[in-house]
């Protein structure tokens, strides 16, 4: 479990001020080296910096800064005293993270459906796969059971973060398709799954709102960063999840209404007479 840390009230700057692992920095410079020297390869080209454009790898870049600021920065040691922090650093996991970086893939990707690599990702990436991965994660480590033994164990600080990002990463893939040769879910398929993958952050968030008591015990009697409150901890908590959920379903509900004006406009197109 993590000791409660020394300073009760830390400024922004102090929980953003980064540490230094080696299993995660370097895993994470080693991909970021592999992706610029891709990038800059295929920009050589008119077609290769048409389909990798420079925003595709700003987004991309900045996806992995984000990652390397929520795991790898002092607000990862302050799990025991401030749920809300803990909550906030999952969710720029879950999404911020994850479609900043299916937004970096390039367009020039073109997975083969029928090769070993193809199945795998077709796999992976089936909407109904991605769904019960991700509820999976939420339902278990959110309940009390799962969320304390996460705490206690302190797999909170390294495995669930890990299972946030990757099964989030599933679903901001089947939302955002970037590899169409596997994924061939239309706009409003993904639209449907899209307010699916949201409901069951927002069910948690709703309990945590309003739930009378705090329902994890390694918070019930901890000394709180700010002096707030166990339950005004757990509260915010659900505040941070409900809030960060809000773009993916503002994402869903545009995918649902471009799928439902490209039917109208089906439906209107006058019939070619022969």
């Amino acid at each position: 479990m993590t000791a409660a840390p020394a300073n009760l009230n830390p400024t922004l700057l102090d929980l953003l001020s980064l540490r230094f692992d080696p299993g995660v920095w370097l895993p994470i410079l080693a991909i970021t080296g592999v992706y610029l020297w891709h990038a800059q390869r295929a920009r050589r080209s008119w077609v290769g910096r048409a389909g990798w454009p420079a925003w595709r790898t700003g987004l991309f870049l900045l996806g992995m800064l984000l990652l390397l600021v929520a795991t790898q920065s002092a607000a990862a040691t302050v799990t025991q005293s401030s749920m809300a922090v803990y909550m906030a650093r999952l969710m720029v996991l879950a999404e911020v993270v994850p479609p900043l970086l299916v937004l970096g893939l390039p367009r020039t990707l073109r997975p083969h459906p029928d090769r070993p690599l193809g199945r795998a990702l077709s796999v992976l990436l089936d909407p109904w796969v991605a769904l019960a991965v991700w509820t999976a994660v939420i339902t278990y480590w959110n309940v009390p059971a799962g969320f304390n033994a996460s705490v206690v164990s302190n797999t909170a600080e390294a495995l669930l973060p890990t299972l946030y990002l990757l099964s989030s990463l599933m679903v901001w893939a089947v939302v955002l398709r970037p590899l169409p040769t596997v994924q061939p879910a239309n706009i409003g398929s993904r639209g449907w799954f899209g307010l699916l993958a949201a409901l069951p952050m927002m069910a948690v968030a709703g309990v945590w709102l309003n739930a009378p008591d705090v329902l994890y015990a390694p918070y019930v009697a901890a000394l709180c960063l700010w002096d707030l409150t166990p339950l005004q901890n757990q509260q915010l908590s659900g505040w941070i999840m409900m809030m960060a959920g809000i773009p993916a379903m503002c994402v869903a509900l545009m995918q649902l209404m471009a799928w439902l004006i490209q039917l109208a406009d089906g439906d209107a197109t006058p019939k070619a007479r022969g």
